[in-house]
């Protein structure tokens, strides 16, 4: 599944942490690059410009567990081989010793820094992930829709800096510096005044050259934020917007543009060394940004973008037909892209020609360098901070547990929540509800069974279970009928769900088969619905569960939007932590769902 987006109001999940903490006191070859190299017989009219880029890196400061930290590399005899990635350390460590022999070096991002974060960078608001950004020479970003989870205040407080309205500055003497480079927000603006929320777009300088930055994030980004985190806000088409700050920067005499989109595609292959242009069957890119790239202007000289977390790195024609990079990074720091951006000192201008773009690849984040000491000396600072809250047991489990890593439209991890969530809410006075739905975008990583820290094989902390479950979404419990939850289940696969399916993960006694052969809501079989061996009655009222966010009619689900009768229970983050406890210890601990649920047909 792509990744998607937030759900939260991230806003409520300090409220036990900060009691607590008061209280404890992606094989294509990189053209050569160096400063001043001769092209096309201008001596010295050229110079090789290091463009370094990643996406989504969701204040993931401390390396991934389970498969969310790991990348996937095609070997020479066909297989692919799983290799061990990312953390703010070396991620750091692996941009400074790129750079090493590149005088002109620029770094960019294409938003989703923060937001879904694991709780090391989420209890704080996200503050520890923007001093590593500072920390590793971070130059420009775009916004994603993860940056909206808290809403406009708390955007222009990570930018401008400044303690936490609520919750303060968290080490005495120190307050919030904010970022040291540009949000741009192109295509946001604000609903009375139809001023951008932030800067549209940035210029780089280094001696005499200059790039342009752009930075937009997906249009659709209100349909994927909780509406309290885009109110006042309009979200406008990202072509149309970077064609009109590119008209702008040629004004100024800015020819070489760079365009940051938080918006991306899925390529052929899930291995970060695929070679994206291969011309074979099948092959190649698909995917929102396949189109965006091909109307957005010529002025533009490379898109780097985001929000799948997928790993490409691949040339897309432009208008003029001549071909563009277009590069993504996957996610949380597992890898960055080194593209070199050929300088004309004279036309100002990127070289490009229809036979060679700038050349572009990603490569592994990997943890066999050595550590960049201060981005160590940053995590265990914060961690002496968040201890008391990370460390908690709150549940034991037999073995992984694959949430986000899960290949199949059901997952083990995404059974657990649902259940969880259920059980929360089902009791009379607490809901009733009689199923549990919830959203796959909302679950951020797997249980891991290794430990991340001292606490021991298969104990599942706090700290792990809020990587899980970041948002800290409200429960709902809402009346539908069965021909309202049908069309649900529809949304699924239709609408603006059917080019990228988004599976809802359900609760033990739902079941139904998904005919992927099919189209549409067709995939849905309708007569194969039942709820504990019942078939679905079109006309019967049930009790469903959900988070706020889906209730809401985030991420395609209207049909949700249609509930009655709504109850509000505790948090998402509550149900699956009180459900880890009632349901598992060290003598028994929990062993994974079978994920059997769905019968899928491909």
């Amino acid at each position: 599944m792509p990744a998607t987006p937030q759900r939260g109001r991230a806003l409520r999940r300090l409220t036990i942490g900060a009691a607590v903490l008061a209280a404890a006191g992606l094989t294509a070859t990189a053209l050569p690059a160096g400063a001043d190299t001769g092209h096309a017989g201008h001596a010295g009219r050229t110079v090789d410009v290091q463009l370094l880029s990643f996406n989504d890196f969701h204040g993931n400061l401390e390396p991934p567990q389970g498969s969310s930290g790991t990348v996937e590399e095609a070997q020479p005899d066909g297989s692919k081989k799983s290799i061990p990635a990312g953390g703010a350390e070396y991620l750091a460590q692996s941009l400074r010793t790129a750079r090493k022999g590149h005088p002109y070096s620029v770094t960019a991002a294409a938003g989703d820094l923060v937001g879904a974060s694991p709780l090391l960078s989420g209890l704080f608001h996200d503050e520890p992930t923007i001093e590593a950004m500072n920390k590793l020479g971070l130059d420009v970003t775009s916004v994603g829709n993860h940056e909206f989870d808290e809403g406009r205040a708390e955007l222009t407080r990570l930018q401008k800096g400044g303690c936490h309205p609520k919750d303060g500055c968290y080490e005495k003497g120190k307050k919030f510096r904010g970022a040291d480079f540009p949000y741009l927000a192109a295509n946001v603006t604000d609903e009375k005044t139809g001023k951008p929320l932030l800067k549209p777009y940035t210029v780089w300088k280094h001696k005499g050259v200059r790039i342009g930055f752009i930075g937009v994030t997906l249009e659709g980004t209100p349909d994927i934020v909780s509406a309290n985190g885009v109110k006042g806000l309009k979200f406008h088409d990202e072509v149309e917007t970077i064609n009109k700050y590119a008209k702008v920067l040629n004004k100024q005499g800015v020819k070489s543009i760079v365009a940051l989109i938080h918006e991306g595609g899925m390529p052929a292959s899930t291995s970060y060394n695929y070679h994206c242009d291969s011309p074979g069957p099948g092959d190649g890119i698909s995917g929102p940004i396949t189109d965006i790239a091909k109307h957005v202007t010529p002025a533009v000289d490379a898109l780097v973008t985001g929000h799948t977390h997928q790993a490409y790195a691949c040339t897309i024609p432009d208008p003029s037909g001549r071909p563009r990079t277009v590069t993504s990074a996957a996610s949380y720091g597992k890898l960055y892209t080194d593209t070199t951006l050929t300088y004309d000192r004279r036309t100002r201008d990127i070289v490009r020609t229809s036979v060679k773009a700038p050349g572009a690849v990603n490569h592994v984040v990997d943890r066999t360098q050595p550590k960049a000491a201060d981005l160590t000396s940053l995590i265990t600072r914060w961690n002496k901070l968040a201890a008391p809250v990370a460390a908690r047991p709150v549940g034991h489990i037999s073995a992984d547990i694959a949430g986000r890593g899960a290949a199949a439209p059901e997952s083990p991890l995404g059974d657990v929540i649902a259940d969880a969530q259920l059980e929360a809410t089902k009791a009379e006075g607490k809901g009733g509800a009689q199923l549990a739905l919830m959203n796959p975008g909302g679950v951020r990583s797997d249980l891991a069974f290794k430990a991340s820290g001292s606490e021991g094989d298969g104990v599942v902390t706090y700290g792990e279970a809020f990587t899980v479950q970041p948002f800290t979404n409200m429960m709902n419990v809402v009346d539908l009928t069965g021909a309202q939850l049908l069309t649900a289940l529809q949304q699924q696969v239709s609408g603006p769900n059917e080019a990228s399916p988004k599976i809802l993960q359900i609760s033990k006694g739902l079941t139904y088969t998904l005919d992927m052969t099919k189209s549409g809501a067709a995939r849905i079989v309708k007569d194969s619905v039942k709820l504990d061996g019942t078939a679905l009655d079109p006309a019967k009222t049930y009790r469903v569960a959900m988070n706020e966010f889906l209730a809401g009619g985030g991420d395609g689900f209207a049909a949700f939007k249609d509930g009655k009768n709504k109850y509000v229970g505790p948090s998402d983050l509550d149900a699956f932590t009180g459900y880890l406890t009632a349901h598992s210890s060290a003598g028994t601990p929990l062993t994974p769902p079978k994920a059997d649920r769905i019968t899928v047909v491909k």
